[in-house]
This record gives C-alpha cells, sequence and structure tokens, in this order.
C-alpha cells in the first residue's frame, strides 16, 4: 500500500506521520508536477478541512527532507513530484505548460560535472527542455494544402 510506504518514508526521515502529510505525498505521488493548488483540492478530497497553511507547511516540511523535489520552470509557478532518487530533467511545453519527467541522456548524472565548479561541491543539477508538445504541435498544425498546380 501506498500510504505504509509513505509512511516509513517520512518516518525516515524523522519526522512525525500524520494525515496531512500522508494526503499530500499520496496525492503528488498520483499527479506529479502538480503545483500547491492541485495539491489542496487533492489533499481537502480526503482531509475536507485541512488549510492552505497546513498544506504550504507540509509541502515545505517534506521538501526539506527531501520527500519532495520542488522545480520551478521560468515563468511557472512551483510544482512538486515524488521522483527524489535520481537526477532526471524535465521537459516543458511552451503552449499548454504540460511538464514531463526525462531521464538523463548519457550516464547516470553527466550534468553534476560542471566544466568549471568555482569551489562549489555540486549534488545537484537542474535541466529544464523547452519545447511544443505532439499535442499542442498537432492542434496548431494547419490542414495540409493540396500541392499548387505546376506552371506551364
Amino acid at each position: 500500500m501506498v500510504t505504509d510506504e509513505h509512511a516509513a518514508a517520512i518516518r525516515a526521515a524523522g519526522l512525525r506521520v500524520t494525515k496531512p502529510r500522508l494526503a499530500v505525498m499520496s496525492v503528488v505521488d498520483a499527479h506529479p508536477h502538480s503545483d500547491t493548488e492541485g495539491i489542496l483540492s487533492g489533499v481537502r478530497r480526503t482531509l475536507d478541512g485541512v488549510s492552505r497553511q497546513a498544506v504550504y507547511d507540509v509541502l515545505r516540511a517534506l521538501t526539506d527532507a527531501g520527500l519532495l523535489r520542488r522545480i520551478q520552470p521560468s515563468g511557472h509557478v512551483s510544482l512538486y513530484e515524488t521522483r527524489i532518487a535520481d537526477n532526471h530533467h524535465h521537459l516543458v511545453c511552451r503552449v499548454c505548460g504540460s511538464v514531463h519527467d526525462v531521464d538523463c541522456a548519457v550516464g547516470e548524472a553527466p550534468c553534476l560535472a560542471a566544466s568549471d565548479e568555482h569551489g562549489f561541491h555540486i549534488d545537484e543539477a537542474e535541466v529544464i527542455y523547452w519545447g511544443v508538445c505532439a499535442a499542442c504541435a498537432d492542434a496548431s498544425d494547419p490542414p495540409a494544402k493540396a500541392d499548387p498546380a505546376p506552371h506551364a
């Protein structure tokens, strides 16, 4: 059961297991790349009286504990995911804003070796690929026109 796995992860992170924490983990796990409003709506389906502030506090605590990852593509609100065990990247559609995970193209975490580290101890790299998803590209393509008649 996912809730049991979430409870174990929360305990392992040194946090107390609470209904709001379990609910937030379940919602984010079921709907990766959710924003705060989406998470709040999902949590309220199971915990009707939960406050907005409680969800913000839970998101902060779970992110600080390393149980959630927060990403914020330029021009977007913060998005949350439970996929934290690897250094994956994201694809963002410029038209509809959909976000998808994409694994590193080479090796396990190629982006962690910067060309000049400037004395930093790098522990994470964030790469965001921007483009247009297939659904938006298909929707914006004009209908195919017949080839014009050749000139004589």
